[in-house]
């Protein structure tokens, strides 16, 4: 259990820390043995070096990467011609001549990384076990804003169609 504890600090203002409280586990209906059971093993980020920023590797995507269309995204891909830290690299784009105002944009951007961000664990698992890198743009179709529901169907569907397309590649 962990609860609040107030602390008195300098000059008399209180201070709160989280603290392990061992004598409540002893009621709590799970038993702690030594160890801290973490609930999620997976961490769910999107961190810098999983973007895809180099000009030079996304200038060369566009020229003989391999394309495909989903529902929402057209996916430009291909294998990674440096050695990178994680799986895949990945850069989102949404086209100004659809959307003109940039908050609009902005808000598309940002719910296609989070979507992204949580469904990337389908991806990195089977690259990982494949030992291949890959860096691919995603770039947003239509002209309507789509709503958080239907990104969120559309990314595993378009994941699930990257791991496809590479295991049809290599065999």
């Amino acid at each position: 259990m962990i609860i609040l504890k107030s602390i008195t600090g300098i000059q008399g203002k209180n201070f709160y820390k989280f603290c392990l409280v061992p004598e409540l586990l002893n009621n709590f209906p799970v038993r702690l043995s030594g160890e801290i059971l973490k609930m999620n093993t997976r961490r769910e980020t999107f961190e810098k070096s999983e973007r895809l920023c180099s000009t030079k590797i996304i200038s060369g995507l566009f020229e003989t990467g391999n394309i495909f269309y989903t529902s929402l995204f057209k996916v430009i891909w291909g294998r990674s011609p440096v050695n990178i830290p994680h799986p895949a690299q990945v850069l989102f784009s949404v086209s100004k001549k659809s959307f003109r105002l940039a908050v609009t944009r902005n808000l598309i951007l940002r719910r296609m990384r989070e979507v992204y961000r949580k469904n990337k664990y389908i991806l990195y698992e089977s690259l990982a076990s494949e030992d291949i890198q890959i860096v691919f743009v995603v770039i947003l179709k239509g002209k309507s804003v789509p709503d958080f529901k239907t990104i969120e169907k559309s990314m595993p569907e378009m994941l699930n169609k990257i791991i496809n397309l590479i295991k049809d590649k290599k065999s």
